[in-house]
């Protein structure tokens, strides 16, 4: 089974995010596999050791983004690539596109991804990537099983759960609680050096900048505004009522 990873590299959760010049600034920032992606590496090389096959990796971004790839490749994927040509970089509709360059270009019966990267939180890429492939996808899986061609994908469901099952290929996406991922051993690190790890470009892909042109613009990046001391109502409810209608109207806008 040809089983294929959409992964990507983002802060550390527990890094603290400091704004300058309107950009957010990377510098002396850890960075990691995106911890719903860990999950999908995992699940990518579990259902390999059952079944065979191989694992592959894909990644777009900078060339920082190696290291995440390195990580994913000790923990047992066979092997890497990345698209780290800045004329690939965009959104999220741009991001499925060149992911689906490069799935096009190499066999697949399976394609797992997080369910949403831990910086944007957009969910979007993964779904967009299998209409661009033409195959059905199951999002926020805890629970996969491989049964020949059939695929059955447990989720939670409102505090249910809900299975659904479709037939390769399909894409999927991993939530928390599908599997614990694995810590790469000192052999596996060893050996993730030696494994293959490939890079691509805009004309490799067979795309121009128009057929990747992002679809938004970021405007502006700001942090939340500082918490501030709650304040206790008081006297008549009536008058409290009042005050806490005026105070969501005019001082939170919260409603009109």
């Amino acid at each position: 089974m040809n089983i294929l990873v959409c992964l990507k590299q983002t802060f550390d959760t527990e890094e603290r995010i400091v704004i300058e010049n309107g950009k957010i600034k990377e510098d002396g920032v850890k960075f990691v596999i995106n911890p719903y992606d860990e999950y999908a590496v995992e699940e990518a090389i579990r259902l390999r050791d059952e079944l065979g096959g191989q694992v592959t990796v894909i990644s777009v971004g900078p060339e920082r983004a190696e290291e995440a790839l390195r990580t994913a490749l000790a923990m047992g994927a066979d092997e890497a690539i990345l698209a780290d040509d800045p004329a690939l970089f965009g959104d999220e509709f741009t991001a499925a596109k060149v992911l689906a360059a490069i799935v096009k270009q190499h066999p697949f019966d399976l394609i797992i991804a997080g369910n949403q990267a831990v910086d944007d939180g957009s969910g979007q890429v993964a779904v967009r990537l299998a209409e661009e492939l033409g195959i059905p996808h199951i999002s926020t899986l805890t629970k996969l099983e491989v049964n020949g061609d059939k695929v059955t994908g447990h989720r939670d469901a409102e505090g249910d759960e809900e299975i659904v099952e479709a037939t390769l290929p399909v894409l999927v996406t991993a939530q928390q609680g599908l599997n614990e991922p694995r810590y790469p051993s000192l052999i596996g690190i060893r050996k993730a050096s030696k494994k293959p790890l490939s890079k691509v470009t805009l004309s490799d892909l067979g795309l121009s900048a128009e057929d990747i042109q992002p679809k938004t613009t970021i405007t502006e990046t700001f942090l939340p505004a500082p918490k501030t001391a709650g304040k206790i109502l008081s006297g008549d409810l009536a008058d409290q009522v009042k005050e806490l209608v005026s105070a969501l109207k005019t001082t939170e806008k919260v409603i009109g």
